[in-house]
C-alpha cells in the first residue's frame, strides 16, 4: 500500500480534542448517530465549500463516551484550496463546530506521515474516585466513582505483569481478522492529592475495549476481590474472563499520541501494516 498523496491534494494534519459524553464514538455510522468523525467532516465540508466531505483518518477510533484530549487525523485537501484557505482554516472550524469538539492545530504533514499507521503509541489515562461520598460534581463525566476504597500498591503490582509485547486476547473484544497481539509499555496508578486515582496506559496500540477491561482487572484487584496475580493469569490464559469487567467509558481520556522522526514515517508505515506474531507463534494469515 503506498503512502503517496494523490496528485493535486495536500495531506493536512489535524490536532484535536473532545469529549465523548455526547458523541457515539469516534467513526462515522449509519442511522444518523452523532460521532465525532461527522462533525469535523461536515465542517470542513461547509468552511472549505466542498462538494463532499473529505475522509478522515485518525490515530485512534475512541469509543462511545471516551474522551480525547490529544487525539491527531489528518485529511488529503486540494492543495489550491490549502494554499488559499489554510491559513484561516483553525478559525474557520472553531467557528463551525459545536463546543464539545475542538480542532486546535491544522498544519501540513510531513512525506509518508499517516495519522493511523505511523504512531508509534498512544496514551490512555482512566480516572478513578473510591471516595465514599462520590465524586466532584464538576469532574462527574470525567472520572468514574469505585464504591470501595481501592489499594494503590496492590493494582499497580497486578499491573507489572501485564507489561511488555502479549497477547491480550483476554481483555479484547475480538474483531474478525484483527490481531489482539500488543506491547504494553506502560500500566501505572497514582493517587493525586485530591484523592483521585489515575491510571496512565501506554502501548503501541490498542485492541478493542482493551483499556477498559485492563481497568476492571485492576480494580478488582484494588478492592479485595482478586489478588494481585489474578490478572496476569487472566492474560496467560489467553481466554475472556466473565470476572472482568470492561468499566464504563466516561473515565477514559486519550491523551497523547506519539510519532517517530519525519525520516522514519515510511518505515513505521510498512511496520505498522505488517500482521504481528509473538516469537515461536506458528501459522500465517
Amino acid at each position: 500500500m503506498s503512502d503517496d498523496v494523490e496528485p493535486g491534494l495536500v495531506r493536512v494534519r489535524l490536532d484535536l480534542s473532545y469529549d465523548g459524553k455526547d458523541f457515539s464514538g469516534w467513526a462515522r455510522q449509519k442511522g444518523g448517530q452523532r460521532t465525532v468523525q461527522q462533525e469535523i467532516e461536515d465542517a470542513l465540508r461547509v468552511v472549505l465549500r466542498l462538494d463532499a466531505a473529505p475522509p478522515l483518518t485518525v490515530a485512534g477510533r475512541t469509543d462511545a463516551g471516551v474522551h480525547a484530549r490529544g487525539q491527531v487525523a489528518h485529511v488529503d485537501l486540494p492543495a489550491h484550496l490549502w494554499a488559499e484557505q489554510g491559513g484561516q482554516l483553525l478559525r474557520r472550524l472553531a467557528g463551525r463546530l459545536p463546543m464539545d469538539v475542538r480542532v486546535h492545530r491544522v498544519a501540513e504533514a510531513p512525506p509518508h506521515f499517516d495519522a493511523r499507521f505511523s504512531a508509534i503509541w498512544r496514551r490512555y489515562a482512566y480516572r478513578v474516585c473510591d471516595h465514599p461520598g462520590g465524586v466532584d460534581p464538576l469532574r462527574r463525566g470525567h472520572v468514574l466513582w469505585h464504591n470501595w476504597p481501592l489499594d494503590l500498591d496492590a493494582m499497580n503490582a497486578a499491573a507489572d505483569a501485564l507489561l511488555g509485547e502479549h497477547d491480550f486476547a483476554a481483555y479484547c473484544k475480538k474483531r474478525e481478522g484483527a490481531t489482539t497481539i500488543r506491547t504494553l509499555r506502560r500500566l501505572h496508578w497514582v493517587r493525586h492529592r485530591d484523592g483521585v486515582l489515575e491510571a496512565t496506559v501506554l502501548a503501541d496500540a490498542f485492541c478493542h475495549n482493551m483499556v477498559r477491561s485492563l481497568v476492571g482487572a485492576m480494580l478488582f484487584v484494588g478492592d479485595g476481590h482478586r489478588p494481585s496475580e489474578w490478572p496476569g493469569k487472566v492474560l496467560a490464559a489467553g481466554v475472556r474472563d466473565s470476572a472482568v469487567h470492561v468499566v464504563r467509558p466516561h473515565g477514559l481520556t486519550l491523551e497523547e499520541v506519539g510519532y517517530p522522526a519525519d525520516a522514519d514515517l515510511a518505515a513505521r508505515n510498512a511496520a505498522s501494516r505488517n500482521k504481528r506474531t509473538l516469537p515461536g507463534a506458528s501459522g500465517c494469515c
